[in-house]
């Protein structure tokens, strides 16, 4: 696979680098997860129902806006990963947090692809979703491993929420979208599964309600900027 994305720079930042070089590396991966073409490393999930019926300019203006919400998700998941394999000294932990950040560059791709297919975009407020998110993961790490890990579950499973919501609100004949959004719900609920193994704990009810409402920020803004 062409390292065209942000996986390339999250597979090395934390190994055994000065500090310069790990602010560079971290630099390189914001800027290949925000700005760069991402390339999957799994081919782009397809739908058993094969329907020929075109959506509606109406159908597709909403579904490009639910994916563009997704999209958004996914940068913000190249953030939180890459800040919290920065912040861990366990070499077991950065390792399980960088191949997450992999299968959410597969994510990346797939919603970039959907995106150009519906005739949406990309959110124009990227930068600041990438830069917000890594620094609530490097907030995450410092709080210890375990409570790393807790973030992770916490995020995972608010996603996994968020992505049910979208498989009912996305139009019904949008088969193509469907089945991207049920691999990604899968996926994610994967990662929470592997960071409860791994020893997360549970974060305080008022941290979780934080992180809830400034989701709902996010998702409600990227629906339309």
């Amino acid at each position: 696979m062409t390292p065209t994305s942000a996986q390339a720079s999250s597979a090395t930042v934390g190994r055994d680098h000065s500090a310069v070089d790990q602010v560079l590396m971290a630099l390189d991966s914001a800027l290949r997860t925000v700005f760069a073409d991402h390339s999957a490393s799994r081919p782009c999930p397809q739908p058993q129902v094969v329907d020929t019926t075109p959506l509606t300019e109406a159908e597709k203006r909403h579904a490009a806006a639910l994916m563009r919400v997704n999209h958004v998700g996914e940068v913000c998941a190249q953030a939180l990963y890459a800040s919290q394999a920065l912040g861990t000294r366990d070499p077991a932990l950065k390792a399980q947090f960088e191949a997450a950040a992999r299968e959410e560059t597969d994510h990346l791709a797939w919603t970039e692809q959907r995106l150009r297919e519906l005739g949406g975009r990309t959110s124009l407020l990227n930068p600041l979703w990438y830069a917000g998110s890594f620094a609530l993961g490097l907030l995450a790490a410092r709080a210890g491993d375990k409570t790393s890990l807790g973030f992770v579950v916490e995020t995972e499973r608010q996603v996994e929420q968020h992505l049910d919501s979208h498989l009912t609100s996305l139009p019904a004949g949008d088969h193509p979208s469907r089945a991207i959004v049920t691999q990604m719900r899968d996926d994610e609920a994967e990662h929470a599964r592997a960071a409860l193994a791994a020893g997360a704990v549970a974060l305080p009810a008022p941290v979780r309600g934080l992180m809830r409402l400034a989701a709902k920020v996010m998702t409600t803004t990227a629906h339309h900027i």
